[in-house]
C-alpha cells in the first residue's frame, strides 16, 4: 500500500473511531430514556404532579377565588382567566413537589443501578464511567423538563375546561393575546426546568456516593429544603446569592412587557455553577469507585 493510501486509510479509521463513542453515547442515552420513561415510578411521579393543577382548578371552581394577596401567587387570577392555573400550579410545586420528584430521579441514577446489581454490567458494556454519568444526568434533566411541562400542560387544559380564557394581563399592566400568554407560560416552564438542573447535579453526586438509592434521594431532598430554609433567614442574607434555590421563583420578569431576561440568565449561570461543581465531584468519586455490584 502506498503512503497516500495508508494515510487515507488512517483518516477513515480515525473517523470511524471518533464516531463510535458518539454513536455509543446516543444509543446509551436512547436506551436510558426509554427505560426510565417506561418505568411505572416515573409515570407515577408525573401523575402526582399532574394532580396539582387539577386540584387547584377544581378547588377554585368549587369554592371560588381567594382574596388578592392571600394564598400562592396568581391563585386569585384563576377565576378570571384559566391560563393562570398552570402558573399557580408551578408556583405551588416549585418549593417542594418538583424538588421531591427530581430528588428521586437523580438520587436513583447510580445508586439504583448498584442496588439492583446492574451497574457493573452497564460499565462492562462498555459504557464508560464518565459517559454513564453524563447519560444519567441527561435523564434527570429531561425529567425536570417533563415535570414542569406536565404542570403547565395539565394546568392549561384544566383552566381551559373550567374557566374562561382570554387575553393575559401582565405584571406591567399590558394585555397580551392568548397565544403570547401560552408562549410566556412555556418560557416560565423553561425557567423552572433550568432552576432544577443544579439540584439534579447534587442528586447525581449523592447517588455516586452510595449503593442505597433511598439515602441519596433523601439527602438530595433534605438539602433542597435546607437551602430554602437558609434562604428565608434574613440573618444569613450574605449566603442567599450562593444558594441553588435563591432564584427558583424569580420568573416575574417573564411576565413583563417587554420581557426582561436578566433573571433567567442569572439563574442559568447559578445552576451552571452547581452543575460544574457537583458534576465534577460526581465524576471524581465515580471514576475511582470500586464497583462490586
Amino acid at each position: 500500500m502506498s503512503s497516500p493510501e495508508r494515510a487515507d486509510a488512517g483518516v477513515r479509521a480515525g473517523g470511524v473511531a471518533a464516531r463510535r463513542p458518539v454513536g455509543g453515547t446516543l444509543q446509551l442515552l436512547g436506551n436510558e430514556m426509554a427505560t426510565q420513561f417506561g418505568r411505572r415510578r416515573t409515570w407515577a411521579m408525573l401523575g402526582a404532579l399532574a394532580l396539582i393543577p387539577v386540584l387547584v382548578a377544581v378547588a377554585i371552581r368549587l369554592v371560588g377565588g381567594s382574596r388578592p394577596g392571600r394564598g400562592p401567587a396568581f391563585l386569585d387570577q384563576i377565576a378570571g382567566n384559566g391560563l393562570f392555573v398552570g402558573l399557580a400550579a408551578l408556583t405551588v410545586a416549585i418549593p417542594l413537589f418538583l424538588p421531591l420528584t427530581v430528588s428521586v430521579a437523580a438520587g436513583d441514577a447510580i445508586a439504583g443501578e448498584a442496588a439492583h446489581g446492574t451497574l457493573r454490567y452497564l460499565l462492562v458494556a462498555p459504557a464508560g464511567r464518565v459517559r454513564l454519568l453524563v447519560v444519567k444526568y441527561l435523564f434527570a434533566a429531561a425529567f425536570c423538563v417533563a415535570g414542569t411541562l406536565t404542570l403547565v400542560v395539565v394546568g392549561t387544559l384544566a383552566g381551559w375546561l373550567l374557566f374562561p380564557v382570554g387575553p393575559v394581563t401582565l405584571l406591567s399592566g399590558v394585555q397580551v393575546s392568548v397565544v403570547e400568554g401560552l408562549i410566556r407560560l412555556l418560557a416560565i416552564a423553561g425557567y423552572a426546568s433550568v432552576s432544577l438542573l443544579g439540584l439534579s447535579a447534587i442528586g447525581l453526586f449523592f447517588s455516586a456516593l452510595t449503593t442505597v438509592p433511598v439515602g441519596a434521594m433523601a439527602a438530595t431532598a433534605i438539602l433542597a429544603v435546607t437551602a430554602q430554609i437558609v434562604g428565608a433567614i434574613p440573618q444569613l442574607e450574605a449566603l442567599h446569592p450562593l444558594l441553588f434555590t435563591d432564584r427558583w421563583l424569580d420568573f416575574a420578569d417573564l411576565l413583563r412587557a417587554p420581557v426582561v431576561w436578566d433573571s433567567f440568565a442569572a439563574n442559568a449561570l447559578l445552576q451552571a455553577g452547581y452543575v460544574l461543581v457537583f458534576g465534577a465531584a460526581a465524576i471524581a468519586r465515580f471514576v475511582t469507585r470500586d464497583v462490586l455490584s
